[in-house]
């Protein structure tokens, strides 16, 4: 357990003096569980929100650029160590743990990209990866790519996993997160050796169309409106609806010829119309053309603040009392009225036209029977070959855009000792790796990567990436050393199910 934490070579005194006044530290090394969208409506209306208008917030996302790139020769000589013997959970394609070594470039199905919203209200996006699990429905990634450090909200919002994703394309469906499980020093401290997260996922959906097959299938035509700004302002609330898929609307005039119906009528009015008639009577019964709604009752504080024309405010005194005991107290009423009118609407109108297909969403079913999952490697050997597999973005610090963040890519090489003191990380691992930017942040670190299986044994997570030379290059990508207290965090979330969504 990494408890003592180091920044600059001194021992930070601060957080074991906050400990004392701070509850104890759980037996288990788990976190609470943290719900991302805890019901099916929920989770429906974060997915509406990513596929809404032909996925525009997807396409528009960008890198998350949150302790990303570190100064030059911010990362030294670690010490991380195994806390236990080595162990293997079987990826989806193993029977049992294999022991075969291979070396190859062939992509995983299983790598994708994790969408949600940042501090700063906008879309973001960070890589990730679909690990084994008991209901196919893991996702892993690192902790700062699900737990919001920059503004300190729990969680990051509307939060979705998209393997294989591609300029807009969802090809095996976007998966929604339910619940988030972490280590508790990384909740509670934001412990850089500890900042991984496991997110279990709802099955996957992708949207039944999208886009109208004729105008006539998706015809839109709203209410009258009595003015234009009114029609706009609808127009304006259609567009932004988080499950319209695709619109071509717009404002046109009518001249209404009017309908008969019933409208609501002043309290004056009602009075003219129904001389002697008791108001506040709950069964008064008015002229033909008249209706009278049911009292409400109401608060001192809403009677005292008054009301419109259209709304009769009284107050009646009402006995009370039970067991013999009775007395009088004052009850106060609200109550509106309606008439017939015979050329309601009439006259020049607006109305919204158009186009609009709101989205409809189908079940794909669970990750990891559309692109399997990755296994999960601990307390293994430091100076072992891995490939990371993630969408590096961004430039290198001399101002050369190696990367677009928009295809996958790959790196290899072997896992050395690291620490990174500006972000609490003192027992981390990092491998020789070219790989820049927010982009290649929760980049899966894979253990005995199979060629045939296009699956292994994820074995870190990158957290940072930093020039350790200087010569302006990124050079180095940084992981969390996965052992056995992250085994107990796979372990908790891997036994959760999660279900439909649709």
């Amino acid at each position: 357990m990494k408890r003592t934490l180091t920044l600059g070579g001194l021992a930070v005194g601060l957080l074991a003096a906050a400990a004392v006044a701070t509850p104890a530290h759980a037996d288990t090394d788990v976190a609470p569980p943290v719900n991302l969208a805890n019901t099916n409506f929920a989770a429906q209306q974060v997915a509406a929100f990513w596929l809404g208008e032909n996925a525009a917030n997807l396409v528009n996302a960008t890198p998350y650029a949150v302790e990303t790139t570190l100064p030059t020769k911010h990362v030294s000589t670690g010490g991380a160590s195994a806390d236990s013997k080595p162990g293997l959970v079987g990826s989806s394609g193993d029977k049992k743990a294999s022991t075969g070594k291979t070396k190859n470039v062939n992509l995983p199905r299983t790598t994708g990209k994790v969408f949600f919203i940042g501090a700063d209200k906008k879309p973001h996006w960070c890589s990730a990866t679909a690990v084994q699990s008991q209901y196919k429905n893991l996702v892993a990634t690192a902790g700062h790519c699900v737990y919001d450090t920059k503004s300190n909200k729990e969680t990051l919002d509307k939060w979705v996993f998209v393997p294989g994703y591609y300029q807009g394309k969802t090809p095996w469906g976007i998966y929604v997160g339910k619940t988030a499980y972490t280590h508790y020093d990384y909740s509670v401290y934001e412990d850089g050796d500890r900042d991984y997260a496991f997110v279990t996922v709802y099955n996957g959906v992708l949207p039944t169309s999208n886009k109208p097959t004729s105008g006539k299938d998706f015809a839109y035509q709203s209410d009258l409106f009595d003015t234009k700004q009114a029609a706009y302002a609808h127009l304006a609330k259609v567009k932004k609806e988080k499950g319209t898929v695709f619109s071509k609307l717009w404002v046109r005039e009518v001249e209404a010829k009017g309908h008969a119906g019933w409208v609501p009528a002043k309290v004056n009015d009602v009075k003219a119309a129904n001389p002697g008639k008791d108001l506040t009577d709950p069964n008064v019964q008015l002229k033909f053309g008249w209706k009278a709604g049911a009292p409400q009752e109401i608060s001192e504080w809403q009677f005292k603040k008054g009301a419109d024309a259209y709304t009769l405010l009284y107050k009646k005194e009402v006995e009370e009392g039970k067991w013999g005991n009775r007395y009088k107290v004052t009850k106060y009423y609200k109550r509106t009225f309606t008439k017939f009118d015979r050329s309601v609407g009439k006259g020049k109108k607006y109305q919204v036209v158009g186009v609009k297909l709101t989205i409809g969403l189908k079940d794909v079913g669970t990750l990891g029977s559309n692109v399997g999952g990755q296994g999960l490697a601990y307390n293994q050997k430091i100076g072992t070959n891995v490939f990371v597999f993630g969408y590096p973005s961004g430039s290198h610090p001399d101002g050369n855009n190696a990367f677009t963040g928009k295809t996958l890519k790959w790196s290899y090489g072997k896992t050395f000792k690291a620490a990174v003191s500006s972000m609490k990380a003192e027992e981390v691992i990092g491998v020789k790796s070219s790989f820049t930017g927010e982009g290649s942040i929760g980049s899966a670190w894979i253990y005995r990567y199979s060629s045939a299986k296009r699956l292994g044994y994820l074995n870190g997570v990158t957290i940072t990436v930093s020039d350790t030379d200087g010569n302006k290059r990124i050079d180095t990508s940084v992981s969390p050393y996965f052992d056995g207290e992250t085994y107990e965090v796979y372990k908790a979330a891997a036994k959760n199910w999660s279900g439909k969504i649709v």
